[in-house]
């Protein structure tokens, strides 16, 4: 004896939208992980700017890299 086509459709149905709710929950935690890698490398980049800033004030008072008139003049070839 064969379903009627009422309940084929529901079982359609009803299997449609579990592939559906799997497959948002599966968007949902790649989005969160993308979300918290993003927050990961904000942080290492401002960390990287930051100690890009601390070097050039470091070089910038550095008396080798300071005023270019102080250093000795090339050597003649």
């Amino acid at each position: 004896m064969s379903e009627d086509p009422i309940q084929q459709r529901l079982v359609d149905l009803e299997t449609r939208l579990a592939f559906q709710e799997h497959a948002l929950t599966e968007l949902s935690d790649a989005l969160a992980a993308a979300r918290t890698e993003e927050a990961r490398n904000a942080l290492l980049l401002h960390r990287a700017l930051e100690e890009i800033k601390h070097l050039r004030a470091a070089f910038a008072a550095s008396p080798l890299t300071g005023d270019a008139s102080s250093e000795p003049p090339p050597p003649h070839y």
